[in-house]
């Protein structure tokens, strides 16, 4: 498994779960003098994105590009997959499409969290899924375009009303054929904390429903801090993804508590006890 650290690029997100927020120059930086294999971005938009400045800093640093969220177009402009309105869906579909394009020059997927949405309330929760799915197979098969998967990440009940769990989420990607046109799961521990009876245990599970459901990890405790600062059993993660063969990245989303640095050292630590365990 490979290591990854998040660097955010977007002023709106500066209390957010997010390592590095001192400009790209100085997360990259930073995550190559902590030991990282590579960054994981938060960026404003697909306009705004660097990419003349990041294709230098991965050759400066060695570095890779494990992922690009579009957290921002929910937090900057309410853009949501499953709105209800055309337009306004039509307009985040859009957001996300461009975001993919930047992503794949790098050979990196892009994240759906919070730009999934939820239903306006119970009743409308499966017309919500409805259009969760339609909205999942157009960029799917966008990403497929690029040679890319799409990570769609299950959140916890707080932040959506939609899927919470990882194995509804797994079930209802096979069921609407959507590892089939390159979705895969990104797993946060932290979501997972929250609404998991046992995470271990539930990797298991998805390996069984369909060994290549799980695309990404963001190594997170309990808390949202770096690991080791909660009650995670992160060995016991780390073993089960171990087993599954899962070969990815585990990407600290993480508050940069006590500071960056320390979040990024107990990271790495983490991962190292994890494989010599």
């Amino acid at each position: 498994m490979k290591s990854a650290i998040t660097v955010c690029l977007v002023p709106e997100a500066a209390r957010g779960p997010f390592v590095f927020h001192e400009g790209l120059s100085a997360g990259c930086h930073n995550a190559a003098d902590a030991g990282f294999d590579a960054v994981e971005i938060f960026p404003p938009s697909a306009g705004e994105f660097p990419t003349r400045q990041l294709q230098k800093l991965l050759q400066q640093t060695s570095l890779n590009l494990a992922a690009v969220g579009t957290g921002a177009g929910w937090l900057k402009q309410r853009l949501s997959i499953t709105d209800t309105d055309p337009d306004k869906r039509r307009n985040a579909v859009q957001f996300i499409s461009e975001i993919i394009d930047v992503a794949a020059e790098f050979g990196a997927p892009a994240i759906i969290g919070s730009m999934q949405g939820q239903a306006s309330d119970i009743g409308h929760r499966s017309e919500s899924l409805a259009l969760l799915a339609e909205s999942l197979h157009t960029l799917g098969n966008h990403a497929n375009r690029h040679g890319q998967v799409l990570l769609y990440e299950p959140l916890n009940r707080y932040e959506t009303n939609l899927l919470n769990s990882q194995e509804e989420a797994a079930k209802y990607l096979i069921e609407h054929s959507l590892v089939d046109c390159g979705i895969r799961l990104l797993c946060d521990l932290f979501h997972m904390n929250i609404e998991e009876e046992h995470v271990p245990k539930t990797i298991t599970r998805l390996n069984s429903l369909r060994s290549d459901l799980i695309g990404h990890v963001h190594w997170a405790d309990s808390n949202r801090k770096a690991m080791g600062l909660g009650h995670t059993d992160f060995p016991a993660v780390y073993n089960a993804l171990n087993a599954i063969g899962y070969d990815g990245y585990l990407a600290a989303e993480v508050f940069p508590l006590p500071s960056a640095a320390e979040a990024a050292s107990r990271t790495i630590s983490s991962i190292e006890a994890s494989t010599s365990s």
